[in-house]
């Protein structure tokens, strides 16, 4: 009986400690070193150059992030580097509208892939800026937690 009890907090532990850790967040600066482990004594692994990339939080360790992007690529970010989530990543070209609905007017053409600075969210659109645009987007098919 007591190695039931024990197996089942056990497990209850390790389910609600890896559920938790997945988090979005993005990154806060336009230079950030990605490691191949927890510490900055491991050798820098790549490096991004783009802020506000959208980026997985997959595990953690003190104050390290163990995280994964887009395409797969994984590696562990101090967390002085990371901010929550701010931004998030067409998974297929989209249309930017004026207002939250297809009725309204055509902005621009989002293209997969581009970096985009969310602002607000509401039912399925979310209101996003870039670079000399801004309206909104609907929010299926994104890289990134939009809320």
């Amino acid at each position: 009986m007591l190695k039931k009890i024990f197996i089942v907090i056990t497990s209850f532990i390790f389910f609600s400690t890896a559920l938790s850790e997945e988090i979005f967040l993005s990154l806060k600066k336009s230079k950030v070193n990605v490691r191949y482990g927890p510490s900055f004594e491991f050798p820098v692994k790549f490096v991004y150059k783009k802020i506000d990339l959208p980026i997985k939080q997959i595990d953690k360790k003190d104050n390290w992030r163990r995280i994964i992007d887009l395409k797969n690529n994984s590696g562990w970010i101090h967390a002085s580097q990371l901010k929550l989530i701010n931004s998030t990543i067409p998974l297929n070209d989209k249309i930017l509208f004026d207002k939250p609905t297809i009725f309204s007017k055509p902005v621009a053409k989002i293209k997969k892939g581009r970096v985009l600075i969310v602002q607000n969210c509401q039912n399925n659109w979310c209101e996003v800026q870039t670079d000399n645009f801004k309206g909104w987007i609907e929010n299926s098919n994104l890289w990134g937690e939009v809320k």
